[in-house]
């Protein structure tokens, strides 16, 4: 596989890319494994962090993972506003019954 993809073009890559198939991206299967070995101990790290932060300091923004070829990144997550917050409140609570 890792072969084929190096004989491939740099339009077929880029195509590849678009598709969001990493595992026919520019990376070997070894390099893959190795960026998820990176991505698991920086997640590793923040843990042993925020558990040695005292409660009331600021925790650090969790890792963001090393970007794979041909993945896309991921979608940010959306912000929870002041009036979701109360509707959400009033359903946990029996609000909608």
């Amino acid at each position: 596989m890792t072969e084929l993809r190096n004989a491939m073009s740099d339009e077929e890559l880029a195509e590849q890319a678009e598709g969001g198939e990493p595992e026919r991206g520019r990376w070997s299967q070894v390099e893959q494994l190795l960026a998820l070995v990176a991505d698991r101990l920086a997640r590793v790290e923040y843990v042993l962090v925020c558990a040695n932060t005292d409660k009331k300091a600021k925790r650090p923004k969790p890792p963001e993972p090393i970007a794979r070829p041909g993945a896309k990144p991921p979608k940010p997550r959306p912000k929870l506003s002041e009036n979701s917050a109360s509707v959400l409140f009033d359903l946990i609570n029996g609000g909608a019954a």
